[in-house]
Formats: structure tokens, C-alpha cells, sequence
């Protein structure tokens, strides 16, 4: 069983890289950059990086099947 915080933390960076993209496109903003020292900052490359894998991770959400087990109430 995979854990959901593991999901969670994941969901979150594929969310920033979501939404510095679309500061990108509108405003030519790139808010990672600015919080971490540029785009050639060492720090910004790792962000940038654990954005990439937390997106190839989600993709696994597709093949998931996410009810809840059916437990016996007796």
C-alpha cells in the first residue's frame, strides 16, 4: 500500500509547478526562480527537478483504484 502523504507531498509540487507556469505564460514570472536564486541556481534546478518527478509519479494515479476496503460489521 503506498501512502497517501507520499501522494500528498507529490500532488503539492505537480500544483507549484502548475502554477508557475501559468505565472510564465501571463506575466513572465517565473516564482520558483525568484524564491530560490534564479534559474541557474543550484537550489532552483533541484526544485525544478522534484517538480519533474513528483509529475512522472502522478501519473500513476491514473491506474489506481481508490475505494475504500469493505470491512465486516458483525
Amino acid at each position: 500500500m503506498r501512502s497517501r502523504t507520499w501522494d500528498y507531498i507529490c500532488l503539492s509540487l505537480v500544483i507549484l509547478g502548475a502554477i508557475n507556469w501559468g505565472l510564465i505564460g501571463l506575466f513572465r514570472f517565473d516564482l520558483i526562480a525568484v524564491l530560490f536564486g534564479g534559474m541557474e541556481s543550484i537550489l532552483s534546478r533541484i526544485i525544478y527537478t522534484l517538480i519533474a518527478l513528483a509529475g512522472l509519479y502522478c501519473l500513476t494515479f491514473y491506474g489506481r483504484d481508490y475505494r475504500e476496503p469493505v470491512h465486516d460489521r458483525g
